[in-house]
């Protein structure tokens, strides 16, 4: 390539214009990665791996965490006990590091299996990963069907302890042991033989049980090795967004990720978890990066290839919202995950507007004149409903059929379409590593954070469109807790969370300010109640009766 002369003012300067790159050799650069993740793995990087061209153009490659090693950062680890398990699957979709697995296997095949296992203490360790679950082994037999063994199995170098899978077991089949002598080593070895098994076969899956997609190889594109914090409520919906998508389209999707949590913790260098093409982008524009990919895939004839934004509260709710909403607007197909934690994580918990009011934050701290965020939360999703034809969906990872349907029916959608997921972030809401999930469900049951799916192809009117299914007592104002016989509240929600502490005297009497939040909460509800034809229905309900 030729020089170029610049002129800038009275200053003349040449200069020297580098060749165009060459496209990447896909195989070759996974071969030379390799050596990249291997040095990071031996601790030698710094001191022997030379500047290249991977580095210089930013690129890593496709799931090298899988390569990652976590099994000195917890001094516990899941221990299964298969007699107690009826194949349920929670612990599986809730691990946010896919470090718990599960397959269904014939049982003729298992026992096959196992027969070339020459050593019997092995051969029985590896057994009793094995269940005769009434879900795969009974009813398959009863239908004159080959029964089935469901499986789970750990996964040491990626599970960093949090015991979220034990907390979701309702059927104690999983508790929490020491790492002692040789466990480590004979839990790689027994997932090892995990990895060597043949896949679930399809009939096995019922499509209409969407909790079941993980027992497929192809859903985990999330191989996990992420740097997410134990027990990250954003890698969990991250990972069940991959299954849902992987289950329908493979690997034929996108995603464009917006600073935040969920690109330090996906593209720490030289660590990938995601089997996907993706790019990361600045917390404000991700929404105009999406609009350019997806006007060139529709220019190549990529018109069914999905694409995916991920971002959280800076990307979508405060910086990036103009973005946003622009995309929407343009009624591109394009899709959007919010990963709404109420707080900058990324920044040091600073306050943003998806940030309840009360809350305590770095930049909301809670003194004796300001009592925390003064704020209202903006309710993103009640703004993007009123653009013209966009799909939306409040949701969270603990509510999994939800979930999965808010993804299936988002994908489908021919246009925009945006999921508003809740997230815990243990640190800067000051909850145990394994309470994701259980804080989700108590944030849906307190009216914290309704979930419900807006669908414009439901009707013309918004009564039509909003559906509150899957909030409990959706008549009422707050639903009843069957344990206490009195109404679940934003203030028994905030009672289980550091962020709100301060707000509680000696005697766990709640501040004006968190009254006053629990009656916002309300009325954010009841607005919802209208928008849906709640209170129309009740009332018809009520005439019928």
């Amino acid at each position: 390539m030729k020089d170029k002369k610049i002129v800038m003012g009275e200053l003349e300067l040449e200069l020297e214009l580098l060749p165009e790159p060459e496209p990447l050799d896909i195989p070759k650069f996974n071969q030379e990665f390799r050596a990249v993740v291997e040095a990071y793995n031996e601790g030698s990087a710094d001191l022997e791996m030379p500047a290249d061209e991977l580095l210089a153009r930013s690129h890593i490659a496709p799931g090298t965490g899988s390569y990652r090693d976590f099994s000195y950062i917890a001094p516990d680890i899941p221990h299964y006990i298969a007699s107690n398990c009826t194949a349920c699957m929670e612990c599986v979709t809730e691990c946010p590091d896919t470090a718990i697995l599960a397959k269904v296997l014939p049982e003729n095949l298992v026992e096959e299996e196992l027969a070339k296992i020459e050593d019997p203490e092995t051969r029985e360790r590896m057994r009793a990963h094995f269940a005769k679950t009434k879900k795969f082994y009974d009813l398959p037999q009863k239908k004159g069907k080959e029964a089935g063994l469901f499986s789970i199995f750990v996964d040491p170098t990626k599970c960093k302890g949090c015991a979220e899978c034990v907390a979701v077991c309702d059927d104690d089949a999983l508790e929490m042991v020491r790492k002692e002598g040789e466990m480590v080593p004979h839990y790689k070895e027994e997932f090892d033989f995990f990895k060597s098994l043949p896949d679930t076969p399809m009939e096995y899956i019922n499509e209409r049980t969407p909790i079941d997609l993980m027992l497929t190889d192809k859903t985990h594109l999330y191989v996990g090795g992420a740097g997410s914090c134990a027990g990250c409520g954003e890698a969990t919906a991250l990972r069940m967004l991959a299954a849902a998508n992987a289950f329908a389209y493979d690997d034929q999707w996108g995603i464009v990720a917006a600073t935040g949590c969920n690109t330090v913790y996906s593209s720490t260098y030289p660590y990938n978890p995601f089997l996907v093409p993706w790019t990361n982008s600045l917390f404000e524009n991700a929404a105009t990066d999406a609009m350019g990919i997806r006007m060139r895939w529709d220019q190549m004839g990529w018109q069914d290839k999905k694409l995916w934004v991920v971002g959280g509260d800076g990307a979508m709710f405060d910086i990036g919202f103009q973005a946003l909403s622009r995309m929407l607007s343009s009624g591109m197909n394009i899709n959007v995950i919010i990963l709404d934690t109420q707080v900058y994580s990324n920044t040091g918990g600073q306050a943003s507007t998806s940030t309840y009011m009360g809350q305590e934050t770095k930049m909301s701290a809670f003194g004796k004149k300001l009592k925390g965020k003064t704020e209202h939360r903006k309710e993103i999703a009640e703004i993007l409903m009123m653009h013209p034809d966009v799909f939306v969906a409040q949701t969270t990872a603990a509510h999994f059929n939800h979930f999965y349907k808010a993804v299936f029916a988002a994908n489908e959608y021919e246009g925009p379409s945006v999921l508003i997921v809740y997230t815990t972030c243990q640190p800067e809401h000051g909850v145990a590593d394994d309470a994701s999930a259980r804080q989700a469900r108590l944030a849906v049951d307190s009216r914290t954070f309704p979930v419900f799916v807006h669908d414009p192809r439901k009707g013309q009117r918004l009564s039509e469109r909003l559906d509150l299914r899957m909030n409990p007592a959706i008549y009422d104002d707050w639903y009843t807790d069957p344990k206490t016989g009195k109404p679940l509240t934003f203030i028994d929600f905030a009672r289980t969370e550091q962020r709100f502490a301060k707000h509680f005297d000696k005697d766990g009497n709640p501040s004006e300010v968190l009254l006053a939040v629990q009656e916002e909460r309300l009325k954010n509800w009841r607005r919802l109640q209208e928008l849906a034809g709640i209170l129309d229905k009740k009332k018809q309900k009520a005439a019928g009766d």
